[in-house]
């Protein structure tokens, strides 16, 4: 940790820096506070430790052109001339503590480490925070087709607005990492991001998790508890599973929506907050409504923006982007591809868990592949078999009945042989038939293997 020791006291301030350095500190010493202001924007010290009387600028004057030079520096005042408005003065123009004289060296080591403390904790919450605004930027909601396009321009042009964001989409689509990425990308990106998911909260405490309750209001209330909403002042609350929230609760939902307060059970007060409100659902809110399952008023509130996340099937120009997004994930550098025939399979796949169904195949092969490229040996049966269905056979007045039959068995009969790698019986196997009748078929459709 590199300290700045400003002291015109010369047996002072070399005793210190020596206990300092000791430490394992790097001490730049200075006798004026002028040789601080131009040495400070180059070194940008991670602490000053200056005395108050200082020639030419006192420490205060110092403090506060430091916390404008460089506004990360824990600056630490000492002084023989000790009083209470001093120190309020100097803790109000940004001192991290105040040390009276005369002191033993061992304050200043035990009050160094603490600085030193802070700055790892707070070195490190940058961290985590640039790794959570890399996590989620507009890119990480991958895909090329066109809805996820305009789903990308609507949430860059509407982030930084404080308006309620409604997003809808079957499960797995990507709603919760769409909404970490509306409030990472906000205004508000480093206040809390609160997520509740009204589908596992018990009837019973749902109005006491939201909003909090007081000592005594209920049995078993020991203490008074702050809700959701008020731990997420300044941030987001993302309500996942809107559709769970109890009828009767709603209108109080509606109402800290409108009011923008909460009032915690059992309290007689409300309590001002200021939250911006991001929630999702995996069903049709309006037939809610006409079921009376939800409050139209509600619904209305929430959806002043609404944003839908059309299922994977729909989106198949997104599978591609997808995969080698979660092959680069997953591999953790190792030179994983995926062969063209595999990446076939997967973009014919219908996906009814969506982009986290893929995640976890992904997930799979990437642990499974025993070389350096998916095939298709190496993609689980369950996602090579064809499904039967109105939607991908083309049935139009020149067929029949039997055409379609036949036309369903080439394509049974050749995914199978794809999967067993060019094996008749291991393929006669998949689709359980006997060897011979596998090469019956294989005969009557020309079928050259």
């Amino acid at each position: 940790m590199k300290i700045f020791l400003a002291e015109d006291e010369r047996i002072l301030r070399v005793s210190l820096a020596d206990e300092l350095r000791d430490a394992g500190y790097q001490v730049f010493e200075f006798a004026e506070a002028s040789g601080v202001l131009q040495k400070i924007a180059d070194e940008n010290p991670d602490l000053l430790i200056t005395d108050i009387r200082m020639p030419g600028i006192d420490g205060l004057e110092l403090l506060e052109k430091v916390k404008k030079l460089s506004p990360d520096t824990f600056v630490v005042v000492m002084t023989a001339y000790a009083s209470v408005d001093t120190a309020i003065k100097a803790l109000k123009l940004g001192a991290y503590d105040y040390l009276s004289k005369p002191f033993r060296n061992e304050e200043i080591l035990h009050l160094t480490k603490r600085v030193a403390e802070l700055r790892d904790i707070k070195q490190d919450n940058l961290r985590l925070q640039t790794q959570i605004s890399e996590k989620f930027d507009f890119s990480s909601f991958a895909g090329e087709s066109d809805s996820v396009k305009k789903i990308f321009e609507l949430v860059q042009s509407v982030a930084h607005s404080n308006a309620s964001v409604l997003i809808t989409g079957e499960t797995g689509t990507g709603k919760e990492m769409l909404a970490n990425i509306i409030h990472y990308n906000s205004n508000r990106s480093n206040k809390p991001f609160v997520k509740v998911s009204c589908a596992i909260l018990a009837r019973e405490v749902f109005e006491s998790e939201l909003f909090g309750h007081e000592k005594g209001a209920f049995t078993g209330a020991e203490k008074s508890r702050k809700g959701r909403f008020e731990i997420a002042d300044k941030g987001t609350i993302y309500l996942d599973d809107i559709d769970d929230v109890p009828l009767e609760l709603q209108v109080k939902l509606l109402r800290v929506l409108q009011e923008q307060e909460v009032e915690p059970v059992g309290a007689t007060k409300a309590v001002k907050i200021d939250v911006r409100v991001v929630s999702s659902t995996k069903y049709d809110l309006k037939k809610l409504i006409s079921q009376g399952k939800f409050r139209d008023d509600l619904f209305y509130r929430l959806n002043v923006i609404p944003i839908h996340i059309p299922p994977l099937r729909e989106r198949k120009d997104d599978i591609r982007v997808l995969v080698n997004r979660f092959l680069t994930e997953f591999s953790q550098g190792k030179p994983l591809q995926i062969n063209p025939d595999a990446l076939g399979i997967l973009e014919n796949y219908k996906w009814p868990g969506n982009v986290r169904e893929l995640r976890n195949l992904m997930e799979r092969l990437v642990l499974t592949t025993t070389g350096n490229q998916i095939t298709v040996t190496d993609i689980p049966s369950e996602f090579i078999k064809p499904e039967i269905s109105d939607n991908n056979l083309e049935v139009n007045d020149q067929w029949n009945l039997e055409e379609i039959l036949a036309a369903t068995e080439v394509k049974l009969i050749k995914a199978a042989m794809v999967k067993s790698g060019g094996n008749k019986t291991k393929a006669a196997r998949l689709l359980n038939i006997p060897l011979s009748t596998f090469r019956t078929k294989a005969e009557k459709y020309s079928l050259d293997f």
